[in-house]
């Protein structure tokens, strides 16, 4: 009979970057060891952050079969799945729900494996010990967010509570130019994208993508400019260190696409991507000049190009916003998966998920109809 063990890990270079990768985190950019290791390396996570890494290691029969990155959470910031509400309403009844365990990647609202295994006992295992960590370590729950459709349903099965989101991607039918994308769009959004593709490229500048070695520490420097503009009037102080961006450098440049408007030499405005195996995922945007329609020309435009013209199936572009409805982007359901461990809450939340549920749902299906795309197209 085989042996499954799971023990937790306070730190991802605890684990060899092969041994991590080889259970399936490598096909996502974002659950690989490089980039965990990146947010701990650069004090992005860690001491001080409020999310203090508790990794879960499944063996079976000693080997390393499955993993999961956690964090001992004692906020909610960063997550993207919100729950603010449910942490005051848990503590005005008198409990403590901080701290948590978060099943997540840190800052990154993107859908990818969290019961990273190939042996679907590891996945159950993972799931089961998650429950556990909680329980010996009284905390109020877990919550494994922005998981896979499969992850949610084994999830489910187990206990967990699933939860619907929704996002706006962008996908790929097999176009060979942008231009054959925009002959299946309404006339009236054909003409409004090009009208604001010629706005943006007006701007006085060039626009480069850049990737790999194209990527010089020149570049990093003028995009943490744009960062930290951008995350202080959106959330008030950056989640990154400029450390992190230095180690991308070193460990994932090949990993990155920089979309880098220049104005007379100096960059004016970047987004940063990272490149999936058949996606690209819109991380970060910034500028310190503004432009009208820059930011869409970066961020959605930019990315469909490249989609297209390396025969990517999918555009990522972050959480929120039925302004990319216009641009070609639909509405998609995304997941996550929670476990509270007080019943009485776990049942009044498992009531107002049901219609939160239902909710998503009737909104994806009215804003899927209303997409700008010619019906019969």
């Amino acid at each position: 009979m085989s042996e499954l063990s799971v023990s937790v890990l306070s730190a991802i270079s605890g684990i060899e970057p092969a041994l991590w990768d080889g259970c399936g985190a490598g096909a996502n950019p974002f659950t690989t060891h490089r980039f965990l290791s990146a947010l701990e390396a650069s004090g992005s996570v860690g001491q001080g952050t409020g999310w203090h890494p508790s990794h879960l290691i499944a063996r079976l029969d000693g080997q390393v079969a499955g993993v999961a990155p956690c964090y001992l959470k004692t906020h909610s910031q960063g997550e993207y799945i919100f729950d603010h509400a449910w942490a005051q309403a848990f503590e005005r009844a008198g409990g403590d729900y901080y701290p948590k365990l978060q099943c997540a990647v840190p800052f990154t609202p993107v859908t990818g494996p969290r019961l990273i295994s190939n042996h679907p006992a590891a996945q159950g295992a993972l799931l089961q010990a998650m429950a556990q960590v909680a329980k010996q370590s009284g905390l109020s729950g877990v919550h494994v967010t922005f998981c896979t459709e499969a992850e949610a349903e084994l999830g489910e099965a187990a206990g967990y509570l699933p939860r619907a989101s929704e996002q706006f991607h962008w996908l790929n039918r097999g176009y060979a130019s942008y231009d054959e994308f925009l002959s299946e769009l309404s006339s009236r959004k054909r003409k409004a994208i090009r009208k604001e593709r010629e706005r943006a490229q007006a701007f006085g500048g060039t626009i480069s993508s850049l990737r790999g070695d194209q990527i010089l520490p020149r570049h990093w420097d003028a995009f943490w400019h744009f960062y930290q503009d951008t995350g202080s009037r959106k959330w008030g102080r950056p989640y990154l260190t400029r450390a992190f961006f230095d180690i991308l450098h070193d460990t994932m440049r090949d990993d990155c696409l920089l979309v880098l408007a220049e104005r007379d030499g100096r960059p004016v405005a970047g987004a940063l991507n990272l490149l999936g195996t058949d996606s690209i995922y819109g991380r970060y945007w910034g500028c310190v000049e503004d432009h009208p329609h820059l930011h869409f020309e970066l961020c959605y435009h930019r990315a469909i190009d490249w989609a297209i013209e390396h025969g990517l199936s999918r555009v990522e572009a972050g959480a929120q916003g039925e302004h990319k409805l216009a641009r070609g982007y639909l509405p998609t359901q995304t997941h996550s998966l929670h476990w509270l461990a007080d019943q009485g809450f776990h049942d009044a939340v498992a009531d107002y998920l049901t219609r939160e549920r239902m909710a998503v749902g009737q909104e994806i299906e009215l804003l899927t109809e209303m997409g700008p795309f010619r019906r019969g197209a």
